[in-house]
């Protein structure tokens, strides 16, 4: 069983996780008192699911109408009513939308803008993400008052003290995080601007699935029977070497994305270290029904049952009830969606029933995608992999579970779904990664850098190559243009307060010029462990950010140096670029020094 130290914070606070999915989501929760020892709690009731014991979860479903308002959200869109009133006055239903925010790298060749539910007229992706986080806030608030004592009361005294943990899958980065930031403003969650910014953090969906499985598993006494390193004393090997940490990865399988964070995994202290990039595949659950609709579609293109309302009650019998309970590949599955006057024996309907043969082609894309990525992380992994850990949504496929389990049982490495509510891995997680903070190193996802120029070295085959391109700076030296300034590379381990800083410079003949600096951060996502030059591979080169800095103080230090072709003077201004990158989001900064004068002779 995980101790959780108590809360050492100065005062009273909530702590809201929200996990945000694209079939569902969910809401943890921890009210967190000096000196008391955290209890991590999750909404388990919410509008049109009150009966006793409610859910976890609630569908990431829509109805907006005509205006763009929102009319019903979760589980209230599947009440008779609604969707009757919503056909009657032509709502808008939106499902899935959260894969409108996605980002554009996500390989998805098998999936595009197009095939998603169009957004209602005026509405953007990050308005829809805010219209849903505020009703899930909504319902937190209710939650909280209505099961604690006194609790209007505790809500009054915490709403000005509440911390956001907001995650998002692996494979999100700097645009999508900051649109995530924005929702959080739209919803009413935070006030505008950097210090309501300051209680929101962001987390992936891997490290907070990875702070579940440690709470919840790791630290179990089911676990504690396999053979992991877990002493208070450092070990050495035979041959005196460090202690061997074991390697775990953490599989979420959620319903639109798969992510897997690797770790390097110590019990005793509780300490994992990421240990290569996480990966994020676009081929959650959603995609197999999305195969099995068009599979249907094309099957029933010629029959009585092939009219679009059929064949959408079909794709939702399958969704709820045969993709979960499909277990056996050589038994054939059935969609139960009429009567039994039913029939059409010429497309093995019977009794209202549709008999479907071959249903493991639909989940065969996302297993290989599974497997594809599970083997590029242990590839890239600084040690052995000895465990991996299935959860989310989809690890609720029995299907999914035993054709993982083949592949990777096979490599002598044991693979575990967790029985304990994996559905709310996430959301519990986050309120974990807040109070418990057990990763203390992570990996860097991409190469970082920054565009610039390099000296031409003539003695260099590929520089000569480019000579050509060569130009005559300022200071009359050769430089090749089209250059990549490498400061973090890919797979780096980074603790959460390492600095990686390059320096650069920039000549100006202007002193005007310098009054300002414009610097673009890019990411390069090739296989180079050295990229040099951006005119090559160019669609591996992605620009995340750009930082603007006043410099105009800088100004009336800097000294004029003659040109060398007698044109004129120059001048030079130096700067750093500094990454950040321990913490779940990438941070970057230019620093420069000031009011530091140098005597130049020419």
């Amino acid at each position: 069983m995980y101790l959780r130290q108590p809360y050492e914070g100065p005062s009273r606070k909530l702590i809201l996780a929200f996990d945000v999915g694209t079939t569902f989501s969910g809401i943890s929760y921890c009210i967190v008192d000096p000196g008391e020892v955290p209890e991590i709690r999750g909404v388990s009731k919410f509008p049109a699911q009150e009966h006793v014991g409610g859910s976890n979860k609630i569908p990431s479903i829509m109805y907006y109408d005509k205006k763009g308002r929102v009319q019903a959200v979760g589980a209230e869109t599947e009440q008779p009513h609604i969707v009757e009133k919503a056909r009657k006055e032509e709502w808008v239903r939106l499902e899935w939308w959260k894969l409108h925010l996605r980002s554009k790298h996500l390989e998805a060749s098998h999936f595009s803008s197009a095939d998603l539910p169009p957004l209602p007229n005026g509405k953007l992706a990050v308005e829809v993400l805010g219209d849903f986080m505020r009703y899930l806030f909504d319902c937190a608030k209710a939650y909280i008052k209505e099961v604690h004592a006194s609790g209007s009361i505790v809500w009054d005294s915490l709403k000005d003290r509440i911390e956001f943990i907001l995650t998002h899958p692996n494979g999100w980065e700097g645009p999508q995080q900051q649109q995530i930031r924005k929702a959080a403003e739209l919803a009413r969650l935070i006030p505008v601007g950097e210090e309501g910014q300051s209680r929101v953090h962001l987390l992936t969906e891997g490290e907070a699935s990875l702070h579940f499985c440690v709470t919840n598993f790791l630290t179990s006494e089911t676990f504690s029977a396999m053979p992991v390193v877990c002493t208070d004393e450092p070990e050495e090997d035979d041959d005196g070497s460090a202690p061997h940490n074991e390697g775990v990865i953490i599989v979420d399988a959620g319903g639109g994305t798969i992510d897997l964070s690797a770790y390097s995994m110590k019990l005793s202290p509780t300490s994992f270290k990421e240990i290569a990039p996480a990966e994020c595949r676009l081929q959650g659950s959603v995609f197999v029904t999305y195969r099995a609709q068009a599979f249907l579609r094309a099957l029933l293109a010629n029959s009585k049952y092939g009219d679009e309302d059929t064949l959408k009650k079909m794709a939702d019998v399958f969704d709820k009830t045969t993709k979960l309970q499909f277990r056996n590949a050589n038994e054939p599955q059935y969609i139960k969606f009429g009567l039994i006057r039913d029939k059409e024996l010429e497309y093995n309907i019977r009794s209202g029933q549709l008999k479907l043969q071959d249903v493991a082609k639909l989940f065969d894309p996302s297993v290989e995608e599974i497997i594809s990525a599970f083997e590029a992380q242990r590839k890239a992994a600084s040690m052995p992999i000895s465990h991996v850990f299935l959860v989310g949504g989809f690890a609720a496929s029995d299907w999914l579970h035993s054709s993982l389990s083949k592949h990777i049982s096979s490599l002598g490495i044991t693979f575990c779904r967790p029985s304990q509510h994996v559905n709310k891995a996430v959301a519990d997680g986050a309120v974990s990664h807040y109070l418990d903070r057990l990763v203390s190193a992570r990996a860097a996802r991409f190469t970082y850098g920054i565009p610039c120029c390099h000296p031409y070295r003539p003695y260099d085959a590929e520089h000569r190559s480019k000579r050509l391109t060569a130009f005559t700076t300022l200071s009359g030296d050769q430089w090749l243009p089209n250059g990549f300034g490498s400061i973090l590379i890919r797979g780096t381990e980074v603790s959460e307060e390492q600095e990686f800083r390059k320096s650069f410079y920039e000549e100006h003949a202007d002193i005007f010029a310098c009054r300002s600096l414009e610097v673009d951060i890019v990411a390069y996502r090739g296989t180079l462990e050295n990229p040099l030059w951006m005119d090559e591979e160019k669609d591996s080169y992605t620009e995340l950010c750009t930082i603007l800095a006043d410099t105009s103080k800088l100004t009336s230090s800097l000294q004029p140096r003659r040109r060398p072709d007698g044109l004129g003077v120059y001048y030079t201004i130096a700067f750093d670029v500094v990454m950040l990158f321990g913490l779940t989001e990438l941070k970057a900064q230019i620093s420069w020094k000031e009011n530091v004068r140098l005597n130049v002779v020419d």
